[in-house]
């Protein structure tokens, strides 16, 4: 069995922020029952030195719309950062799921040898589609979904396993 990189993207992407907004639901339901400052969740931390919640949910967002459109050598969208609350981070977790959904497999397969330009802290390179996919995209995207997570776990909201990979 072949995996094409549309399957190994756009299918991971969007079953990762199904989740992402799952959990995200949930963590709204949790401050709106318990009374709490949802800024307070909002804009809480792993660890000082780490995005709070708010950045994370944009960061995640942002490599899944970012990869998908790299991979198709379209131009990557610009999308404010600018959510303040639950119901704001949900729409753009939503908003990214619906970008994804626009590519089809046959922009996104045959991409494994496309030349992909980054430019990170002012510095340029270039990187294969597959090994950009592989090395950059997924784990980087997992990363910040992984860490939205924790950080609603540590702040008292009752998800499990099933809610982060979208399946509750």
């Amino acid at each position: 069995m072949t995996l094409s990189m549309h399957q190994a993207s756009a299918q991971v992407f969007t079953q990762g922020l199904k989740g992402l907004a799952g959990v995200l639901a949930k963590a709204a339901a949790h401050v709106e029952a318990r009374k709490l400052d949802p800024n307070a969740l909002l804009q809480s931390r792993l660890y000082p030195d780490m995005f709070p919640l708010v950045r994370q949910v944009q960061i995640a967002t942002d490599f899944a719309k970012g990869s998908i459109a790299r991979l198709a050598g379209v131009e990557v969208p610009a999308w404010d950062d600018n959510e303040t609350s639950f119901e704001e981070l949900i729409a753009r977790v939503q908003k990214a799921v619906d970008y994804v959904a626009t590519f089809e497999p046959a922009q996104i397969d045959g991409s494994e040898d496309r030349d992909i330009t980054l430019v990170r802290r002012g510095e340029t390179s270039v990187i294969k589609g597959q090994a950009y996919l592989l090395e950059q995209a997924v784990p980087n995207f997992y990363f910040h979904l992984t860490t939205a997570y924790g950080i609603l776990r540590k702040g008292g909201v009752e998800i499990g396993k099933r809610d982060y990979l979208g399946t509750a």
